[in-house]
């Protein structure tokens, strides 16, 4: 399965991508619109790049042209998707089936829930796509899954239903249990839960759930900004 990384143009920690980078292989290296400037500044190179370039400097667009080898598409900024949709479409065309973006948060709560639907919409066309930060892994998912305690990003395993109810939903290895329940779109039950045992599963029979995993800034030793 090929897998992407993409570049948004949210605030990305440097010394967390760079980390993060050196631990998983990308066949793809997408940037889209400001993300450009992180990879410049980094000397990460793009596969490919995206956007409609309103908030990447024109000198950052300049330097990845001048490379002469590098896809760059271009869009006007009246359009019906956002940058990170038209990132996220892009990977899936090149065939990938695991999708990470980081500069995907950050500061403006409304780029985030956007980026949070657009995990749904790369699941409709068989993809799973993963918002990363120091502070949360998240992702949708649609059948049920497993969580290994020493591999969970963080303390905190949040759930979510999304675009509608999730029915069936049971919880076993987690400090507050469920059997069976019906979570509904506007329902925050799900929040802050933890693993207890070796193994944690989430199992439903129907809908969507977000799966955000997370950690307090006290347990990464600085504060979420």
């Amino acid at each position: 399965m090929e897998r992407a990384v993409i570049f948004g143009g949210g605030d990305i920690d440097r010394d967390f991508a760079l980390a993060f980078l050196n631990k998983k292989e990308f066949r793809y290296r997408i940037g889209a619109d400001r993300g450009i400037r992180f990879m410049r500044e980094q000397g990460v190179r793009p596969t490919h790049i995206v956007g409609d370039f309103d908030s990447a400097g024109r000198e950052d667009l300049e330097y990845f042209q001048r490379d002469g080898s590098i896809p760059i598409r271009a869009f006007q900024p009246e359009k019906d998707v956002t940058d990170a949709q038209i990132a996220v479409d892009l990977a899936i065309e090149l065939g990938c089936g695991e999708i990470w973006m980081l500069g995907g948060m950050g500061c403006r709560a409304d780029h985030l829930l956007a980026n949070i639907r657009l995990l749904g919409l790369a699941l409709k066309k068989g993809a799973v796509c993963y918002l990363i930060d120091p502070w949360n892994k998240i992702r949708a998912a649609d059948s049920s899954l497993s969580l290994a305690e020493e591999e969970q990003f963080g303390r905190y395993v949040s759930l979510f239903a999304l675009g509608g109810q999730v029915t069936g939903l049971t919880l076993t290895g987690f400090k507050y249990p469920l059997s069976d329940y019906t979570m509904a779109g506007d329902d925050p039950l799900g929040v802050s839960n933890e693993i207890v045992a070796e193994k944690a599963k989430i199992s439903f029979r129907s809908g969507v759930l977000i799966v955000a995993e997370s950690r307090d800034h006290a347990d990464h030793g600085e504060r979420c900004r």
